[in-house]
């Protein structure tokens, strides 16, 4: 895993812009902190920043390769989990290696099948490749969106970064935001619409698509998209396919040349991960698997079980370590650990993001990096199989909007007047959600509820797991941490994706046609145990926290952030020790407490960044 850059001017000779190209480069050194390469030529300048897991000895980027007497250059951030099968078939068109990393495989892959190639890649992936022949910049990203890529196209200039942070730093480049981007931030916040970089100007190279930009300017296409059709398994078959696409991404992603563990909360989804992985850890001889969790301070005393939170986790991440023989490391926060986070995590992010959600993310990612560079992690599973409560309850079902954010009003009554009448937060976030349901591939002759589980899937699929896939980037990255998500494999998302839902409720509950793939491997209590979240603090001493920063806030005159605000409202509600506090506002984890924390990460990315609203 890497950072990537660039820029390409027409205009200039950007070969005397070295400082600034290295500059944009450094922002990146934390997703790639083992080496750092820069690449210069009229034209194009290309930055790239590496994490070491596959070759470290030899996969150095930029990487240069000829083929007909011109040079083609690539950076790249990502895993390509196909890359013996793709080198056989290249060496077979006479193609020589100097490497075993994947870089080379995915250079060799465009010169040998153009842009095209993209479709014959399995992995997750953000790249940039200068083609000198044709004078153009061919840049793409996985089919899923598990690695970011940003950029900025301004007439016959094009920047572009793994994070935004890599474009900010260019001198031409100011962070500005306007009404668009703070509804965003606002309305729709802690997601983001897909192809939105929130900056004013900024945008985000959605999911499944390749960008090529040359003299003629910027073409765009997607090359993957989900696509609706019959499902004509029956149950075991059904059952005993997802069984073997799973084992199958699985195996492919425990390949590594540093040390790897896993993610473990005892619920099904890491815990199936984990007992893959752990049998293959034994085939190789490789050792005992490391695992890690997440908890905190005095969770034991103070948590309450609820609809959003069935049961705690600690009793269940034993079972399946003693179940597996995996050697565990439970990783224990406190409260003023979670409040320092929100800092560090929001300069993660570029952007406020999912508060002490993310904040513990990337604590708990610091602390695996010790023992590991490369992490496996059950995430994408409930986007999939549809194991979240808005694909279950109908008070979602039918809410007409994103279900995973119903208090839009209570969130826009915290806003400054002048702000929302700017802005219209509702009409915007409306706007996007219907844009979202017009883009539902359809199937023909399904009944109205079938077709309202479609939507729900494709919602979630293409609107809230990109904020988890994000989030889980942005943390690990940040402390030098890859993480593997196996159920983002997209041979395991199509064919799921056509799954009628009473075959995905098999046995009447929440990800049923998972459960019954996996019996087997996970002992039965915890095969079935109901689903419970990301572990979040419950100690009283974080509500009261960040309630109080808050209010320090509300008496700076300084802040930036009180101009956006309702100031006496948002007061009133810090002050308040009301049950609505403890209604999500945002997914299943972020009540009260995270609305506090989320304003405190605003007020810190406008000063951070030095945002100007325009």
């Amino acid at each position: 895993m890497c950072g990537i850059t660039g820029w390409i001017d027409w205009r200039k000779d950007l070969s005397g812009y070295s400082v600034i190209l290295e500059t944009m480069t450094r922002t990146l050194t934390h997703r790639g902190p083992d080496a750092t390469g820069v690449w210069i030529s009229r034209y194009c300048a290309l930055g790239h920043t590496r994490l070491s897991v596959i070759d470290p000895e030899n996969g150095a980027q930029p990487m240069v390769r000829t083929a007909g007497g011109y040079p083609y250059t690539i950076v790249y951030n990502g895993e390509l989990y196909n890359a013996p099968e793709l080198r056989r078939q290249l060496t077979e068109r006479n193609h020589t290696f100097q490497t075993t990393c994947d870089t080379e495989v995915l250079l060799l892959s465009y010169i040998e099948w153009g842009r095209s190639c993209v479709e014959r890649f399995n992995g997750i992936f953000a790249l940039a490749i200068w083609d000198d022949r044709e004078q153009s910049l061919f840049l793409a990203r996985d089919r899923l969106g598990v690695k970011p890529l940003f950029y900025v196209h301004q007439n016959d200039m094009l920047l572009f970064g793994s994070e935004p942070k890599a474009i900010l730093a260019h001198p031409d480049f100011p962070a500005e935001v306007d009404a668009e981007g703070l509804a965003e931030v606002f309305a729709i916040g802690p997601a983001r619409t897909p192809g939105h970089g929130i900056f004013r100007h900024m945008a985000e190279l959605k999911p499944g698509h390749w960008m090529e930009f040359t003299r003629s300017g910027l073409a765009k296409r997607a090359y993957w998209q989900l696509e609706s059709k019959p499902h004509e398994d029956d149950l075991e078959t059904t059952a005993a396919h997802i069984g073997d696409l799973l084992r199958d991404a699985a195996v492919r992603q425990l390949v590594s040349d540093v040390p790897l563990c896993t993610m473990l909360s005892g619920g099904v989804d890491s815990s199936a991960l984990t007992a893959l992985a752990a049998r293959q850890f034994a085939s190789d001889n490789r050792g005992r698997l490391h695992t890690f969790s997440v908890n905190y301070v005095d969770n034991d005393k103070h948590f309450q079980a609820n609809a959003f939170q069935p049961n705690a986790d600690a009793p269940w991440i034993a079972r399946m370590s003693d179940f597996l023989g995996t050697r565990h490391h439970e990783i224990l926060f406190d409260t003023p650990d979670l409040v320092e986070s929100l800092y560090a995590s929001v300069y993660a992010r570029d952007t406020p993001g999912m508060a002490d959600v993310d904040g513990s993310l990337y604590l708990f990612c610091q602390e695996i990096k010790k023992h590991a560079t490369v992490s496996v992690s059950g995430e994408a599973a409930d986007e999939i199989f549809g194991g979240y409560p808005w694909f279950h309850r109908k008070e979602m079902l039918s809410a007409g909007t994103f279900p995973w954010s119903l208090a839009i009003g209570t969130r826009v009554g915290l806003l400054a007047p002048d702000l929302t009448a700017w802005m219209q937060p509702e009409h915007y976030v409306q706007r996007r959600y219907q844009e979202a349901i017009q883009e539902v591939p359809r199937l023909p002759g399904e009944t109205p509820q079938q077709n309202r589980m479609r939507e729900m899937s494709y919602l979630s699929i293409t609107r809230f797991m990109p904020t988890l896939l994000d989030r889980k980037d942005r943390m690990s990255m940040a402390c030098g941490l890859e993480v593997r998500v196996p159920f983002c494999d997209h041979r395991l998302v199509e064919y799921v994706w056509n799954i009628p839902w009473e075959m995905k409720m098999t046995g009447n509950q929440e990800k049923g046609i998972l459960r019954k793939a996996l019996a087997g491997v996970l002992p039965e209590d915890v095969l079935y145990r109901k689903k419970s979240p990301y572990p979040k603090t419950h100690n009283p001493n974080y509500l009261t926290a960040v309630r109080h920063h808050l209010l320090d806030i509300l008496q700076d005159s300084s802040s930036p952030l009180l101009p956006l605000i309702d100031r006496e409202r948002v007061g009133a509600m810090a002050k308040a020790d009301a049950t609505e506090l403890y209604t999500p506002w945002f997914g299943q984890l972020m009540s009260g407490p995270q609305m506090f924390a989320y304003l405190i990460q605003v007020d810190a990315w406008l000063r951070k960044y030095k945002v100007s609203i325009r």
